[in-house]
């Protein structure tokens, strides 16, 4: 099949390359000439596992290319997709500017056109209720009566594991009220879900909310666990032993009840308040969505006030080791990173940071620049710190050489915001340690 995929973000360009991966001949369009170039030659740009390979893989085979002009994308493909940016507006609610402005585009293209092939238009980025409504508009406003169809097609897609999740999805939603597309549809998703996962089909509407309810459910899920944490603190209980038992009860599913310091990237924090809005825009009430951000937002402090409370609330001239930039492990997307926000609250206390991160350097010297320092290595990171604070799970810094870490700290003092370690190390290794929700390990335990 013929496609063309408007927006070379995370989403877009995982979707590109994927849909090539099945023989289809992709055409991907973007704006920015620097990142088409990077693209032809073989470099994603971003870090996302196996995507590198398949976009040479692609690229070798010809099938697949980059380009700025839209009307040779629209003119040559079957199906459109709208893989393009909806940020957070001042109100809270998903700013669909790109999205309309490019569905307007499409329609002037179509108007345009002497062959009148029907044309499939797809909203794969997340967008509100209604937003397959104001696309149609937009487009026939321009297009006439060139035959289309708008689909929501919404992507669940988790970084660092965007390509095998779109290979291999859990189920693919689409939202269109027509017959012909829902067959097209159906036709160019087939090699992804020959293990039998399914495709739902059902009304645009029930797609966006599906998109929106599922990333806000998790969200919630997360949320919970973190005040949970916060409680066995308080009483003395283990929440790894409170989370592997309620995992074990299938209604309730083992992922997402690993407690931390909060959720952040480019979806849950942006889509739950979006939601939000939503919900006062037709006058519903949304305690959970309410109570959920306003939690996340005071968790991603936690480990500041852990922190305060061992320096005697007072952490001038310290300096803290930092492991993880990036929201979360296997990528390099540091937006909403918790990370930041200790950072900035450290910086604000008179403290200093030494940062390392195995793929978010580059991202996060773009934001802070000089005003924190930068290591090679974890260990190197550690050199006569204070404290070291973890605050992403990459795996590398599951099992570092603990010996070569108390050389390298000054204080022997952790503050682990992912719970990568547990109590018997830290009493193993003789460090003070703090985690989420068990009991620390204090100076006088290690006696």
């Amino acid at each position: 099949m013929k496609i063309a995929v408007v927006g070379t973000g995370y989403v877009g360009l995982v979707t590109g390359v994927c849909l090539a991966e099945t023989g289809n001949k992709v055409i991907c369009v973007d704006k920015d000439k620097t990142k088409l170039e990077r693209f032809r030659q073989g470099d994603p740009v971003i870090y996302e596992k196996n995507l590198t390979e398949l976009l040479n893989h692609n690229l070798q085979k010809k099938r697949i290319e980059f380009t700025e002009d839209l009307r040779y994308a629209v003119e040559n493909s079957e199906i459109i997709f709208f893989c393009l940016p909806t940020p957070q507006g001042d109100d809270g609610a998903a700013d669909l500017q790109h999205v309309l402005q490019v569905a307007e585009q499409c329609g002037e293209i179509l108007s345009r056109l002497d062959e009148k092939s029907y044309k499939i238009f797809v909203n794969k980025s997340t967008v509100p209720v209604g937003t397959s409504d104001l696309v149609r508009e937009k487009i026939k406003s321009k297009a006439g009566e060139f035959p289309f169809d708008v689909v929501s097609n919404p992507e669940f897609l988790r970084e660092g594991f965007a390509v095998e999740d779109f290979m291999k999805p859990d189920r693919i939603v689409v939202g269109t009220s027509s017959d012909r597309a829902r067959e097209l549809m159906k036709m160019l998703y087939e090699p992804f879900v020959r293990s039998g996962n399914p495709i739902y089909f059902m009304d645009e509407k029930s797609a966006e909310v599906t998109k929106y309810a599922a990333n806000c459910f998790l969200a919630t899920k997360i949320t919970f666990m973190n005040e949970i944490a916060n409680y066995c603190e308080k009483v003395g209980a283990n929440v790894d032993m409170v989370r592997i038992a309620m995992g074990a009860d299938n209604r309730i599913g083992k992922r997402f009840l690993f407690p931390g310091i909060g959720f952040g990237g480019s979806c849950f924090p942006k889509d739950i308040k979006a939601l939000q809005r939503s919900f006062q825009d037709v006058q519903v009430e949304s305690n959970i969505i309410n109570a959920v951000i306003e939690t996340n937002e005071k968790q991603k402090l936690v480990l500041i006030n852990k922190i305060m409370k061992h320096f005697n609330n007072d952490i001038s001239g310290k300096t803290f080791a930092l492991w993880g930039l990036a929201f979360k492990p296997e990528t390099d997307d540091v937006r909403e990173a918790p990370a930041f926000k200790i950072i900035d609250k450290i910086l604000e206390l008179g403290g200093k940071i030494v940062a390392y991160d195995p793929e978010a350097m580059d991202n996060t010297r773009k934001i802070y620049g000089d005003k924190i320092n930068y290591a090679p290595d974890a260990i190197s990171a550690c050199k006569d710190v204070d404290a070291l604070i973890i605050a992403t799970e990459w795996n590398e810094f599951r099992t570092p050489d603990f010996e070569a870490l108390r050389n390298a700290m000054k204080e022997f003092v952790i503050f682990d915001g992912r719970n990568v370690f547990d109590n018997e190390k830290a009493l193993k290794y003789k460090f003070v340690y703090y985690s989420i929700g068990r009991k620390p390990v204090l100076k006088e335990d290690l006696q």
